[in-house]
């Protein structure tokens, strides 16, 4: 099985982000449906090089070494049909771009842009709170930055 430390940096990435952390009891269940579509997940009938992991409970991560096989548009059409199934069993939403999540303390929390731009306002959070870059597209951005201070994130110019 493919595993992260073998991906080039290259590697196509997608972070899909949900609103709630999966509960302890679902994650067995939302991890085996994920190793059970990447290794079925083909682009004109070619078997992707694809590994999907689960991070902080919440952040479902897609990735596909393209120098295998490119995804193309009916693979992607694939994964979005694969995580809207996880959205209607678990009863989580995944595509909700306009949800932040940062880390405070040991926690990761996931709010609106409402509520982000309110604790930024009364100063529970600040330029150097640490914020997930959900909108990183390859493995090399992830590991270089998914994980940065507010001030240093696209998610500054919303507070």
């Amino acid at each position: 099985m493919t595993n992260i430390d073998s991906l080039p940096d290259t590697t196509r990435l997608w972070v899909y982000q949900s609103n709630r952390p999966f509960k302890q009891e679902e994650l067995p269940m939302v991890k085996t449906y994920l190793d059970q579509f990447v290794k079925q997940w083909v682009s004109h009938n070619n078997q992707l090089s694809a590994l999907g992991e689960i991070l902080h409970d919440r952040f479902i991560l897609l990735m596909v070494d393209e120098n295998q096989a490119g995804a193309s548009g009916c693979s992607i059409d694939a994964s979005v049909h694969f995580l809207k199934s996880l959205q209607a069993e678990f009863g989580v939403d995944l595509f909700d771009r306009m949800r932040f999540s940062f880390q405070q303390g040991e926690q990761v929390k996931t709010v609106s842009r409402d509520e982000f731009a309110s604790l930024y306002a009364s100063g529970a959070i600040n330029d150097d709170t640490l914020v997930f870059d959900t909108l990183v597209n390859n493995k090399k951005a992830f590991e270089e930055g998914w994980l940065k201070p507010l001030k240093e994130s696209w998610h500054h110019r919303m507070v």
